[in-house]
């Protein structure tokens, strides 16, 4: 299955730990930093992946922006996200958008990430020394069963 994961990870780089991760055992996925590309052709995957941490209870607005903007009809699709505070909803933002396309939904990955967002950074962040090995081998484990 040809797939490409959309990502932004910025601030901790908690996303591309799991990214790697993911690599390490299929050298022939290809990523897509939201940050450095705004526009792709996604017709020719079988499967796309959107990849973010998790800012105000949303997907990052760059990747939210890039499904909207190149996601095709119809297409199978999976999730990935680190976050300060795990939780369903944060989901929510990228899945309206597939919905919107008609996407099938293949599944969601949730971990928690080193958080220094915002207010958090005042106390020194949160969830450190997260995603921790096993989290990021749960993460590949998810990709694997996809």
């Amino acid at each position: 299955m040809k797939t490409c994961i959309i990502y932004y990870s910025k601030h901790h780089g908690n996303t591309k730990k799991l990214l790697d991760a993911i690599k390490a055992v299929d050298p022939e996925v290809e990523f897509i930093d939201a940050t450095e590309k705004r526009e792709a052709d996604l017709n020719g995957y079988d499967r796309i992946g959107f990849a973010s941490g998790v800012y105000y209870g949303k997907f990052a607005e760059q990747v939210l922006t890039f499904a909207k903007v190149n996601l095709p009809p119809q297409k199978e699709v999976f999730f990935l996200a680190t976050a300060g505070n795990p939780m369903k909803s944060n989901f929510n933002s990228i899945a309206s958008v597939a919905d919107d396309k008609q996407s099938k939904e293949l599944g969601r990955f949730q971990c928690k990430g080193f958080d220094t967002f915002g207010p958090f950074k005042l106390v020194g962040g949160i969830q450190k020394g997260h995603p921790t090995e096993d989290e990021v081998a749960e993460a590949v484990n998810f990709y694997k069963n996809l």
